[in-house]
């Protein structure tokens, strides 16, 4: 993979987008609450109309060989996602709501909001890029956020007994799988398994919106990060050393184990080392908890990406050779 080819048409494109937005966001044009809805539109319309008007062009034959690609993605980006809730729950002044949050933001990729934006300029626009967005969206949104929440909550209600409602464990899980962002991919998964055909002359009606969401999604992550004061200290260095070393790395030993299609894991080792997860931000600012360090977390690994993004790539190709 040529260098300059990634940072031309991967890293500068988001960076000039994302400046944008952050300037836009500074000037007081859009504020935090634009971001808010231009996120809504991102993950409720143009994400779910790119992932699935992507994935219904695959075949059967494309799901079966994605199996191990489902398998390494779920284990891998779980396994991290729990690791992080553990690191940063050893920190005396962190809560478990906490540790929970930092599991949120630098135990998740922002695959929703950046995925499209790096990997097609990188790999091509093709069906098996939309599964890997599509596959380790689910995993962060169905999976990821569901447990953190359940963790974040079961904290705040051991902190102020009562506070809280009691509900069902399957409440976060069933509300996730309603999102569009969940359910899109899943129906796409469907139909292809059962052999029906997705019309060619249906897929122009889909592809206005889902052209958005790669623009709109980097403009709208600029205005965030305008939006938040900023402080780094050491907790959010670490979470930036959790996100942009640690997850690609855990994701890269196993998808070797489980000898991955190539490509398939250069793809799914690139969405691993993705900035943090945007929505572990929102969820922060919405209950008030670890907001500061895990926005500075964010935007330090936001910068690292820069070098990482292609020097994981490199290290990908380097480590497929070997093995």
């Amino acid at each position: 993979m040529n260098l300059s080819h990634v940072l031309l048409y991967a890293i500068v494109p988001i960076l000039v987008v994302m400046l944008a937005g952050y300037i836009s966001g500074k000037k007081g044009i859009f504020s935090g609450d634009d971001a808010k809805k231009f996120n809504k539109v991102v993950l409720d319309y143009a994400l779910p109309a790119a992932l699935f008007v992507s994935i219904v062009q695959a075949t059967r034959e494309d799901l079966v060989k994605d199996i191990k690609l489902t398998l390494v993605a779920t284990i891998g980006i779980m396994a991290c996602f729990m690791l992080v809730y553990f690191v940063f729950r050893m920190f005396k002044k962190n809560t478990g709501a906490d540790a929970a949050v930092s599991a949120l933001i630098s135990g998740s990729p922002t695959i929703g909001f950046l995925g499209f934006a790096v990997l097609e300029p990188i790999f091509g626009t093709s069906p098996s890029v939309a599964l890997v967005v599509a596959i380790v969206g689910i995993v962060v949104n169905a999976i990821g956020i569901p447990v953190g929440l359940s963790l974040m909550n079961a904290s705040l209600e051991k902190q102020n007994p009562g506070s809280g409602s009691k509900e069902s464990a399957w409440k976060p899980v069933l509300h996730a799988l309603e999102q569009p962002v969940a359910w899109a991919p899943i129906l796409a998964v469907i139909l292809v398994v059962c052999g029906l055909k997705w019309p060619d002359w249906a897929s122009p009606s889909f592809d206005l919106i889902a052209k958005a969401n790669a623009s709109m999604a980097v403009f709208s992550a600029g205005i965030t990060l305008a939006a938040i004061k900023i402080s780094i200290n050491w907790q959010a260095i670490l979470g930036s050393i959790m996100k942009m070393i640690v997850m690609p790395a855990v994701v890269l030993a196993i998808g070797l184990f489980a000898h991955m299609d190539p490509l398939n894991l250069k793809m799914l080792i690139v969405a691993a080392a993705l900035p943090p997860a945007f929505s572990g931000i929102i969820i922060a600012d919405e209950y008030n908890t670890y907001v500061a360090t895990g926005t500075s977390s964010l935007t330090l690994s936001v910068i690292l990406f820069i070098g990482f993004c292609p020097l994981w790539i490199w290290l990908t190709d380097v480590a497929i050779n070997m093995f």
